[in-house]
């Protein structure tokens, strides 16, 4: 269970839920421990909102019916723009993933549905909206990345599955209005997380991680 290596290891993205909740009294444990990420200043600046249940059906029911409806997908915050190798990096994951879940790169109805998914949570029992204040920028941006890091892999020691996703800054009107998020807040990215259905083909996907000398430079 507090195996760090292994849990760092394990940790993937999972697209492909079974309908069965978190107890809360571990998702409470998993909360609390991630509360222990480090800031600067100790500022904690991260909050969270969490939906299950009827909260996050309703939440679910809209986001799909707006992502459905062709409305532009207004994003809270700005859009990476992947370029390079980094862009290469980005096709090659897609390429592994959809093809893990049957669909050509021609097939523009299952590219659509695989959109999809990510505003119905891959059927998970609940989704972790990330946020922070708006009046922050990039420092407080990496005190709330380490916390979101701290949180999967808190999850991840006691068997949760998790997948961060950028995609839920879409549409930020709809989450604000069904989670009360108030308007002084952005959000970074939602967390989908409960327990992984093996059968889904998406979670068949593994990921590669290059050489750290591809993004580590020590100099002596």
């Amino acid at each position: 269970m507090y195996d760090l290596d292994n849990t760092i290891v394990e940790r993937r993205s999972v697209r492909g839920f079974l309908p069965k909740p978190v107890p809360r009294e571990v998702l409470e444990e998993v909360l609390t421990l991630a509360q222990r990420a480090p800031s600067n200043c100790n500022v904690q600046p991260w909050r969270v909102y969490i939906a299950s249940g009827k909260t996050l059906e309703r939440l679910r029911s809209e986001l799909v019916e707006t992502a459905s409806s062709g409305k532009s997908q207004a994003m809270s915050g700005t859009v990476d723009d992947f370029f390079g190798a980094y862009r290469d990096k980005q096709v090659a994951c897609a390429v592994e993933l959809y093809g893990n879940m049957g669909i050509a790169r021609d097939d523009r109805a299952g590219r659509k549905r695989a959109m999809l998914r990510n505003f119905e949570f891959f059927d998970a029992p609940h989704v972790a909206y990330v946020c922070m204040a708006k009046s922050f920028g990039i420092g407080v941006a990496l005190d709330v990345g380490m916390y979101v890091q701290t949180l999967m892999l808190a999850m991840q020691s006691r068997g949760i599955a998790s997948c961060a996703q950028a995609a839920l800054r879409a549409f930020p009107e709809v989450a604000c209005m069904h989670l009360g998020i108030p308007d002084d807040e952005q959000i970074l990215c939602g967390l989908s997380f409960g327990y992984e259905d093996p059968s889904v083909p998406a979670n068949q996907t593994r990921q590669p991680r290059d050489p750290i000398s591809r993004n580590v430079f020590c100099r002596d």
